[in-house]
């Protein structure tokens, strides 16, 4: 059986502390090297997302003046709306047809004219159209929001519907006789004290002059 000698305990209390401090070194090495492959990790990620919205942006400065923005959402409300401009449009068009026929001469230039401001005008104004339905981002952008904002809103039924119309048809009814008897009550009054005079506008319905 051995004792240690007390000069023993100093040297091994100077060895426990160099493995502690060495194992707080490596500790410290490795939270370093983790926080900076995170941050590079970081830095990729990063990368990645300038390069899509970089390539984003070059693919819509890329864009066709005829690309769609978005096909197929806000379909019907664009196609509703180009059909009632494209009428207006249409009207427009012959409206300016018409009054253009009393320039009209003998001569054929003037033949082109009246036709073709109206082409123009046409084309013109078709584009700007499309334009406004299918390419601009803000008009689209409006017009499919509206789209989706109407398949939120809870249509009424059938037989509520006709619930209502009956209510409006009675209402109506009802209102139109107490004007027409309110009316009666003054013409009577007025011509009792000689303020009118003349024959009674009620005379054929009740059978009087």
């Amino acid at each position: 059986m051995t004792m240690d000698s007390p000069d023993d305990k100093p040297a091994q209390g100077g060895a426990s502390a160099r493995g502690g401090a060495g194992a707080a070194i490596i500790e410290r090495d490795d939270r370093r090297a983790a926080a900076g492959k995170m941050a590079k990790a970081t830095k990729m990620s990063q990368g990645r997302d300038d390069g899509a919205k970089t390539g984003a942006a070059d693919h819509s400065l890329r864009r066709s003046a005829f690309d769609v923005y978005k096909r197929g959402q806000g379909y019907w409300l664009r196609v509703c709306t180009s059909v009632g401009v494209g009428i207006v449009i249409l009207a427009g068009a012959d409206f300016v047809y018409r009054q253009l026929d009393v320039y009209r001469t003998n001569e054929i230039w003037t033949m082109w004219m009246q036709i073709g401001i109206p082409v123009v005008m046409c084309v013109g104004l078709g584009y700007l159209l499309f334009w406004a339905v299918g390419v601009n981002r803000r008009s689209c952008d409006f017009l499919i929001a509206t789209e989706g904002e109407m398949k939120k809103v809870n249509w009424s039924t059938r037989r509520e519907i006709w619930g209502s119309t009956k209510v409006v048809i009675v209402f109506t009814l009802f209102l139109a006789f107490l004007l027409f008897s309110v009316d009666i009550v003054f013409w009577s009054f007025f011509s009792a004290i000689d303020v009118l005079k003349g024959p009674s506008p009620f005379g054929s319905l009740f059978g009087g002059s």
